[in-house]
């Protein structure tokens, strides 16, 4: 194996990667600006909750259908159309009057995003074997931290220097640059990429074929019976339980930043970044080791513990010592995004190629709920109590409760290793999900 060139991990990572940094960004750009856009459209807290979390309602549509469509037709032009319109969207996003259009257009451009990450996970699934599935994933998925890393202080920067109206508009305009990217460096499937060399391709179709082979020995597997078994329903409740501790997490901690510290919007970008710098490097570092022991269930569980009693703990000191709360809040990163390498690679390992993407698409469509309820249950309890405590405490209950359900997973069993002959046709011809 380590004589096979391993062009895919240059090719696709990045492009993908960066695309879902983009998206993040769009998503996520108005955290940063929700205490300026509250004074502007005249937005309470709840409602500045519904504003944020109304993008996960759309977002949750087009889950089935781009696992569905991306595993019949094609990744790259399914994510092509949706670049399009999500770049719209979100420059509209920029061009509203009230907080009633912000909601709307917030809808919509969850609506455009919602096929991409499910429609990804498998373009990775057909370029990636089982043994690097949570390494790829996670350096999809390093799009989350880094794209807030890179991203806020610029943000933080156009709101000093403009306002939220051409912060919003400017990022808005990113997914339509990366498009022209997306169509010239992405193919569905190494067989059409020209760069491909012999001795990968082959590695490629060998392997493939022997986890296709061993996942189809467990009998015929039906669309609806695969999103009926308890399995998919624990993971949805793990991810619907990490979502909206992130995402209800990562909405107001600008705005608990600015509160506490009374700073500028840069500075708030800057601090905004610790956490975030956190979270990339121990995202790496679980799934390497989970694609090391080929064990997914404690690498999920565990960071999402120690993140839950960081949050906690953070919630309980905040009003003491500020500093060491800052700290635990940094620390409950890990939670918020270590376990998404293990987590999404459970999918495609536990499924069959016509299945996965599916299923996929619908642990993330019902977990992305969370993106609604989170930003909402903190603003809800940050109108009540006036500060943030009860809110990040819930928020760190949830991590521990996601990671007790965790250990209920069933483990992934390794794939036994065995002898695969095959007969190599042309480059072009072959497709990981065809005829075995």
């Amino acid at each position: 194996m380590t004589s096979v060139p391993q062009q895919r991990w240059v090719r696709i990572i990045p492009v993908a990667t960066v695309m879902y940094a983009v998206a993040f960004i769009n998503r996520t750009n108005i955290s940063l600006a929700l205490p300026a856009m509250s004074r502007s459209l005249q937005m309470n807290s709840v409602q500045g909750g519904m504003v944020v979390g109304i993008f996960f309602w759309g977002y949750l549509l087009l889950q089935l259908p781009g696992g569905y469509l991306a595993t019949l037709w094609s990744t790259k032009r399914f994510v092509s159309i949706l670049l399009l319109v999500w770049g719209c969207c979100a420059v509209g996003c920029g061009l509203v009057r009230t907080w009633q259009q912000l909601w709307l257009m917030r809808l919509l451009l969850g609506v455009a995003e919602g096929g991409m990450y499910p429609a990804t996970l498998v373009l990775l699934s057909r370029w990636f074997p089982q043994r690097e599935r949570a390494r790829a994933n996670a350096l999809f998925s390093l799009a989350l931290p880094l794209s807030l890393v890179a991203s806020s202080p610029l943000t933080g920067w156009m709101l000093d220097r403009w306002n939220w109206r051409v912060m919003l508009i400017v990022e808005g305009t990113f997914p339509l640059v990366w498009l022209i990217v997306w169509i010239f460096g992405i193919y569905d499937h190494p067989g059409q990429a020209p760069w491909v060399s012999e001795e990968e391709r082959q590695y490629l179709e060998v392997t493939f074929r022997a986890e296709n082979l061993a996942a189809e020995r467990g009998g015929s597997e039906t669309y609806w019976r695969a999103l009926l078994v308890p399995q998919t329903f624990l993971l949805s409740a793990v991810k619907l339980l990490m979502l909206t501790a992130q995402l209800g997490y990562l909405f107001w901690l600008p705005s608990a930043i600015e509160k506490t510290a009374g700073i500028n919007n840069f500075k708030a970008g800057v601090l905004f970044t610790i956490p975030f710098f956190i979270g990339a490097v121990s995202l790496v570092m679980v799934s390497s080791h989970s694609d090391k022991l080929r064990e997914r269930r404690a690498h999920i569980a565990v960071p999402l513990a120690v993140g839950g009693l960081a949050l906690l703990g953070g919630a309980l000191t905040i009003g003491r010592w500020p500093v060491l709360a800052f700290a635990l809040v940094c620390l409950a990163a890990i939670g918020a995004f270590a376990p998404l390498g293990p987590f999404w690679s459970i999918p495609t390992e536990w499924f069959s190629r016509k299945i996965g993407g599916s299923v996929a698409g619908f642990v993330n469509g019902v977990g992305n709920l969370g993106g609604f309820f989170g930003p909402l249950l903190v603003g809800y309890l940050n109108k009540r109590t006036g500060n943030f405590t009860y809110g990040f405490g819930v928020l760190g209950i949830f991590m521990l409760v996601g990671a007790a359900l965790s250990l209920k997973l069933r483990p992934t069993a390794p794939l036994t290793p065995r002898t695969v002959r095959v007969s190599v046709s042309s480059p072009t011809s072959w497709r990981p999900d065809g005829p075995l």
